[in-house]
């Protein structure tokens, strides 16, 4: 019996049907965001940096990080950050070193060829920010009540991982 099915006796069909679309919502927006700042690159003649190492740079902002802070944050997969750490740092958007502390482990910061992109990627957002202000898309409630939302769900997440044993 499928899990769809068994939910559907138990009487939860529409909190099912409601966690999938919400489900197929989060991923398609995360391709979406893709596209934007791929769009975004486009318009202003950025063609060697892709979305993803823009986020990542953006996530960076004025930190000082190693590619494990990265994956424990949760923002990235482990072996696409390493791998986008190293372009980033071979184009010049980033610096690295080798950790004081610990000589396995490398620190990595924007250089400002980095912190530029990461200008660009801010100035994106609070356009974008304004745009669903400005056209009556969403309110600041409405946002913060969907902010709130999508934390429980990462904790519920991040609950199920953790105590998978």
């Amino acid at each position: 019996m499928s899990i769809h099915a068994s939910v559907n006796q138990g009487g939860g069909s529409d909190m099912l049907d409601g966690y999938l679309e919400a489900l197929s919502l989060v991923e398609r927006l995360h391709r979406l965001l893709l596209d934007v700042i791929k769009d975004e690159f486009e318009r202003v003649g950025i063609l060697e940096i892709n979305a993803v190492q823009a986020l990542l740079l953006f996530n960076i902002g004025d930190n000082e990080v190693t590619a494990g802070e990265l994956k424990t944050r949760g923002y990235y997969q482990g072996s696409n950050v390493s791998y986008n750490l190293k372009k980033l740092v071979d184009m010049g958007y980033m610096h690295h070193q080798r950790c004081e502390i610990d000589r396995r482990s490398v620190r990595v910061r924007l250089t400002p060829r980095g912190r530029e992109i990461r200008d660009l990627i801010s100035a994106l957002f609070a356009r974008h920010a304004d745009g669903l202000i400005g056209k009556n898309v969403i309110d600041h409630d409405t946002l913060g009540d969907m902010s709130s939302t999508l934390r429980r769900m990462e904790r519920y997440w991040t609950d199920q991982i953790r105590y998978i044993y």
